[in-house]
């Protein structure tokens, strides 16, 4: 019918030079295994971290000698998506001139409480206060700019992790041309609150497939470990995070914009709705329990995820008796970071020690 013809894309191809700039606490762990499995998919070039490392040299500014094998490959990698602090020239090196760049931000109140947890033993700001309310009450008590490597997941991480400096005073003129730089290094920057509805428009954008964003909530913790944040914090968070929170109230309207000039309301919840059928149809297939489970539920040990700071990070058990095909796209939708990251050095470079967990 005439209107299919209209929500129908023209025939295109899936973009395969993608680079994802994975910011912390933000649904990441998530995009990196779609990204990962994609990457699978077509046979593509991974840039990944060289050596023993799981992050390219993060926090320090990313340079390509972090990518394992720069030296001889050059320009030769298609997908890249391993936390790194963002420096364009650096990145340039070793993506093609006609990668598409992507981000993912998510609304600083949220993810303030989430670093909060997870970074509660790492981060001095944290670990000297009792909860994040308290921290929140008096910041400046306790962070201090002089520990700033380990206090960057404490104010304005999303700022730094864009290759900003997270403590810069905020000055209309300054966002303003930092909103700009990242509008002209960056294609699109999904929103973490939207999770759906940024995998829709990722699909339409990069021409990829319903299958390819299809996606098991990775990295995410147990409500028990998830703390209450009075009114006075959430809008101390604002103030205290104000580059964070400038940055994603411009891209929160942006994203919708896009949305709506791209593919519509209407399209977008009728395919949100598919993904989400879709998503239900293979947890139904492969999971033996219909949600993630504490990490003392886990029977493959193998597929524990990493376990940080405070928060108890949840995982998957597979059912027992999958045919291998099945089995193997299973395995890969609830594999954690570390260990897909391991295990796709080891397939890219099998003559390299291989990394540990």
């Amino acid at each position: 019918s005439h209107e299919e013809l209209l929500t129908t894309p023209m025939l295109c191809h899936a973009k395969t030079n993608v680079m994802f700039l994975k910011t912390h606490k933000t649904a990441s762990s998530t995009m990196l295994n779609i990204m990962f499995r994609f990457a699978e998919r077509y046979n593509l070039t991974i840039a990944l971290p060289a050596g023993q490392l799981f992050h390219l040299g993060y926090p320090r500014m990313f340079v390509a000698d972090f990518v394992e094998g720069f030296e001889t490959m050059g320009q030769n990698y298609n997908i890249m998506c391993n936390h790194l602090r963002f420096n364009l020239s650096e990145v340039q090196k070793v993506m093609a001139a006609n990668t598409f760049y992507f981000s993912i931000l998510r609304n600083p109140v949220h993810l303030l409480e989430s670093s909060y947890t997870y970074f509660k033993h790492n981060v001095p700001a944290f670990r000297s206060s009792k909860d994040v309310n308290e921290f929140l009450a008096s910041p400046t008590e306790y962070y201090h700019p002089a520990d700033y490597r380990q206090n960057i997941y404490a104010r304005n991480i999303m700022w730094f992790d864009f290759g900003y400096d997270n403590n810069a005073e905020d000055h209309t003129q300054y966002t303003q041309a930092v909103l700009e730089e990242i509008e002209q290094n960056f294609h699109l920057i999904l929103i973490a609150d939207y999770f759906d509805e940024s995998m829709i428009l990722l699909k339409h954008t990069l021409c990829w497939d319903l299958d390819d964003v299809i996606y098991f909530k990775l990295n995410s913790r147990s409500h028990d470990t998830v703390h209450t944040l009075t009114p006075e914090s959430e809008e101390r968070i604002k103030a205290w995070c104000s580059l964070d929170w400038k940055l994603y109230l411009h891209f929160n309207q942006s994203f919708w914009r896009r949305i709506e000039k791209t593919i519509g309301l209407e399209v977008l919840e009728k395919e949100v709705d598919l993904l989400r059928t879709r998503q239900k149809e293979l947890m139904e297939t492969c999971l033996s329990e219909q949600q993630g489970v504490g990490r003392d539920h886990i029977r493959n040990r193998g597929l524990l995820p990493f376990q940080s700071g405070a928060a108890n990070i949840l995982g998957y058990n597979l059912k027992q008796d999958l045919d291998n095909r099945i089995l193997r796209t299973c395995q890969k939708m609830v594999m954690p970071e570390l260990q897909y990251t391991s295990y796709l050095y080891a397939v890219q470079h099998p003559n390299k020690q291989r990394k540990d967990l």
